[in-house]
């Protein structure tokens, strides 16, 4: 346990209809390739406090957010590796610090507020954090069938293609199926492309053709939106 990554990159998001994805896909053949993860499920646990603090500032797009969560690639038990995720935005770069800890460790010590078990500065940003904001509790649970692409020029560019995006509240472990209220209709794809500078000019000549364009979207900021303010609304916590 206590692998630990850091990543500081652009992240450019696209909705795409069936041809558009179709029209991407061949043109990052000769360029790209699947990664470690290729096609796989990703699970997300967002922690935020019990008024939504970190999600509301978001969805205000300041100059600076930041996000907590949980992460895996699989279905996991609780003395299977998990990732513990910090992803701040600062004028449109983002910043990811990540470290591995057993699932059990990591719902426990967020839910107890005691400090993680590694002693490194990753851990401390995400203990700061949490000290910051306070008590932390688990607010939506997302999951996504993604397809992960990297460049075989051996630049840091990479493409992710997601569907089947789905938001839950309730079932705030990795041990659980797949299931929630899909965030997006069917035929759609979100695709990100995460990179340390410009696109290459294959990439974008591309997304010209096709006339894909920029889109703000954020999947918790979703969820929050279509579905926990509305339940607020209405004066009741979404379940």
């Amino acid at each position: 346990m206590g692998d630990q990554m850091v990543f500081q990159r652009y992240e450019i998001k696209y909705l795409l209809n069936p041809t558009q994805k179709a029209a991407l896909l061949e043109a990052m053949a000769p360029q790209m390739a699947l990664d470690q993860y290729g096609r796989t499920t990703v699970r997300s646990i967002y922690y935020d406090t019990d008024t939504y603090r970190l999600i509301r500032r978001s969805i205000e797009r300041p100059v600076y957010k930041e996000k907590l969560r949980l992460r895996s690639y699989r279905q996991a038990g609780m003395g299977d590796p998990i990732f513990v995720e910090l992803k701040k935005k600062y004028r449109s770069v983002v910043y990811k610090r990540r470290l591995s800890l057993s699932q059990g460790e990591a719902l426990d010590c967020l839910a107890t507020g005691s400090p993680l078990p590694v002693a490194s500065q990753i851990a401390d940003e995400i203990d700061y954090f949490r000290r910051y904001y306070g008590r932390l509790i688990p607010a939506a649970f997302l999951s996504y069938e993604r397809e992960a692409y990297y460049a075989l020029d051996g630049s840091e560019l990479r493409v992710t293609f997601d569907e089947n995006i789905l938001a839950r509240f309730s079932g705030f472990s990795f041990q659980e199926g797949i299931y929630g209220t899909p965030l997006l209709n069917r035929e759609a794809t979100l695709m990100e492309i995460k990179t340390a500078g410009g696109l290459p000019l294959w990439l974008s000549h591309c997304l010209s053709s096709q006339r894909a364009f920029k889109t703000s979207f954020s999947k918790y900021g979703s969820a929050y939106q279509r579905l926990i303010l509305p339940a607020l609304e209405g004066g009741r916590r979404y379940a």
